[in-house]
């Protein structure tokens, strides 16, 4: 008689349900056990207004054997996989507002525990650039700072492969890396070597369960987490208009320091780093600049803090009947006794504040998660 799959065999295969977005695993994911949480998907019971009839409808179609189907594709590829529940679940990213709610990892969560430093930029990158990244990468390791990239051409490639470097002469600081794809599907493909390298001398990291294409709108999203596990992140040549710009924003809203190389200014790759050095990003030229931030912004190092200023009056009101579950306008203008008017000007607030946000017309809470 076979066992039923693990825990978090139904976490992924949650995660692996026709159009899924992470918002919507969240919302699974917190609403009990994995497997309890399974049972209800299968049986329609699943009952949340955010959630449209359309994607009730495609989850109906999924198949009851999935969980072990994510079990085996997870043990071929040894790879683990963490939801909130877990206590393994990564302490900088447990308090994120907007944290995944199941990771799938390659490697070990451990070196998540080490000083860590994003080192990213442009996949178009000069010849000055990718050796600035791999020597800035292979220095930070040497002095047992992790780094962490996205693992795409370019920069982020040239950091990691400094790492290797540096692996190699016994350096201690590990690489981490954040993908878009599943973990079985290496993207570019010609970075098989160091996808398998990293795997086994830190961390790769991804939302995206096994067998996940890397789809265009993934890289933006795998950004928030790549800056939600950094404390610094190092921009080493990137357009204005880069997707490196994605992850100094999502590193701007959860309070990581930013720092920026300079560069020509005739040069199009150098264009969004100088802009972010005349809008006050200090100037990396040399590694100690690094370690300078890192030894003075030191609150990121055991946990996320949050930036964002509390709400008060109506807008911790209207944030207080948010919490757990989405909820319509008209729902909270009735129960809170309030104007539709009065409470639109209260989301709009919050919204703008980075607390909550809205998903055809139903308004969602962006807090932590907390274990009862």
């Amino acid at each position: 008689m076979t066992s039923d799959p693990p825990e978090w065999a139904y976490a992924a295969a949650l995660a692996s349900l026709p159009l899924q977005t992470h918002r919507r695993l969240r919302l699974l994911i917190t609403r009990g056990a994995p497997s309890d949480v399974w049972g209800k998907v299968l049986h329609h019971k699943i009952v949340a207004p955010s959630l449209e009839p359309h994607v009730l409808q495609a989850w109906s179609t999924a198949s009851s054997c999935l969980p072990r189907q994510m079990y085996e594709r997870c043990m071929t590829i040894e790879a683990q996989v963490v939801s909130l529940h877990d206590a393994t679940y990564p302490s900088v990213l447990r308090a994120d507002p907007d944290a995944p709610a199941v990771l799938f990892v390659r490697g070990n969560l451990e070196a998540l525990e080490q000083r860590r430093v994003a080192i990213i930029g442009t996949r178009k990158a000069t010849q000055a650039g990718r050796y600035f990244a791999a020597s800035l990468g292979r220095q930070l390791s040497t002095l047992g700072v992790a780094v962490v990239s996205g693992l795409a051409r370019g920069i982020d490639v040239h950091a990691h492969r400094g790492v290797e470097r540096a692996s190699n002469d016994g350096a201690t600081g590990k690489a981490i890396a954040v993908v878009a794809s599943g973990l079985d599907v290496v993207y570019p493909r010609e970075h098989v070597q160091l996808w398998n390298w990293v795997a086994s001398h830190g961390a790769l990291i991804s939302e995206s369960p096994p067998g996940t294409s890397p789809e265009a709108f993934r890289f933006p999203l795998r950004n928030r987490i790549l800056a939600g596990v950094s404390e610094v992140v190092v921009v080493v040549e990137s357009t204005e208009a880069g997707g490196s710009m994605i992850t100094v924003r999502e590193a701007e809203k959860r309070g990581v320091t930013v720092l920026a190389v300079p560069g020509s200014p005739t040069l199009h790759t150098s264009q969004g780093t100088n802009a972010l050095l005349r809008d006050g990003c200090a100037p990396v030229t040399h590694v100690d600049d690094v370690l300078v931030a890192l030894g003075l912004d030191t609150s990121r190092q055991h946990g996320f803090v949050d930036q964002r200023v509390p709400p008060m009056g109506l807008c911790a009101d209207v944030l207080g009947q948010l919490v757990g579950e989405p909820r319509s306008i008209d729902w909270l203008a009735i129960c809170l006794g309030e104007s539709v008017f009065a409470v639109a000007v209260a989301l709009g607030r919050l919204e703008q504040s980075g607390w909550v946000t809205q998903t055809s017309g139903w308004w969602e809470a962006l807090v932590a998660y907390s274990q009862s």
